[in-house]
């Protein structure tokens, strides 16, 4: 089977990835930089495989480190750019840490693309490139705006480099996932997302509240124009995501692309409210959840939920996990997390 390198492969979204790619029978390559993620997560990975893919702590911002691991690992089929900060209010604090990162990291990979002759890369981008969108639900067509977070507008960035970069190299080819909001947890329970100090995304908030580690979720905003005044996002399964992954590389790999830079949306087609995401929590959990409504957070859109036609039609995927599902396993992570670490 092909062999993959997957940046951020110990991360949350990354590691299901691997372990997708792991189970049918690909090479898998990790870099990390443990900056956002644990080493114990590759024996987890082991454990639900029964394989224990290439580790490599490496920050993929270092062009020297990244430079030697390309001299001395040789035949990368593709790449999978997951490694990058991705706190949408942490980068309107600190935004010179966000651009250093994760501009440099899009920058070493594609320039040790091109000089070890490394032909496909899969990008994980955001559909915060769409910025604050005035018609629903985004399509690919729907016009890239000016980002509302310094994180959103590393993606637009990163996108337009890979866009130039293969402008002016015909051999290199690369896809773009645009996610929405992923959520949930391996069905195994032995993976999910388990953020550094306090979690910037909603689910890991409210499973921590849940379990008392957090005394109260909080709302960031109820006086937006959406049905009950909270935001509205796309949620989809990581699972799910992890398998557009599949199918984005084996798109590259047996050249059924129709360009040569390609991109997709990766969500479900349906938006759902803050306050319904913790309606859903407990009715799947059996908890009744405290809950603040403070102040709107910088950098948040009103709402957002994909057009995921294109990925349909193109890359025959399409999200199948329900959300119920998905927040009832986001539920049994957190629960064996807490217990087993």
């Amino acid at each position: 089977m092909s062999k993959i390198l997957i940046t951020g492969g110990l991360g949350y979204i990354g590691s299901h990835t691997v372990v997708e790619f792991l189970e049918l029978g690909y090479e898998i390559l990790i870099i990390d930089n443990l900056s956002n993620s644990n080493i114990n997560v590759l024996d987890r990975i082991e454990n639900i495989t029964k394989k224990r893919p290439s580790f490599f702590k490496i920050d993929v911002a270092n062009f020297s480190d990244m430079n030697i691991f390309f001299t001395e690992n040789k035949n990368i089929d593709a790449i999978i750019h997951f490694a990058a900060y991705k706190a949408v209010s942490e980068s309107v604090e600190q935004p010179l840490k966000y651009y250093q990162n994760n501009l440099n990291g899009i920058i070493n990979i594609l320039d040790n693309m091109q000089k070890h002759d490394i032909k496909n890369l899969i990008f994980s981008s955001s559909c915060t490139v769409y910025g604050a969108v005035k018609e629903l639900p985004v399509t690919e067509k729907t016009p890239i705006s000016k980002s509302e977070s310094p994180y959103g507008n590393t993606k637009i960035i990163s996108e337009q480099i890979i866009s130039d970069t293969i402008f002016s190299n015909k051999n290199l080819k690369a896809i773009s996932l645009r996610y929405f909001n992923p959520i949930g947890a391996h069905k195994t329970a032995k993976i999910g997302e388990i953020p550094n100090g306090i979690p910037n995304n909603l689910l890991p908030f409210i499973t921590q509240t849940a379990l008392g580690i957090r005394e109260k979720l909080l709302v960031f905003g109820n006086d937006y124009n959406t049905p009950d005044g909270t935001p509205i996002r796309d949620y989809i399964n990581v699972v799910d995501l992890a398998k557009a992954h599949i199918k984005s590389v084996e798109r590259l790999l047996n050249n059924k692309n129709i360009e040569s830079y390609e991109f997709f949306n990766i969500g479900t087609g349906k938006g759902n409210s803050v306050l319904e995401i913790i309606e859903t929590f407990e009715k799947v959990s059996g908890f009744k959840l405290p809950y603040q409504i403070v102040e709107r957070r910088a950098g948040d859109i009103e709402q957002i939920y994909a057009d995921t036609t294109k990925a349909q039609q193109e890359l025959e995927w399409k999200a199948e996990v329900s959300l119920e599902e998905t927040i009832k396993s986001a539920w049994e992570w957190e629960k064996f997390y807490r217990k087993n670490f």
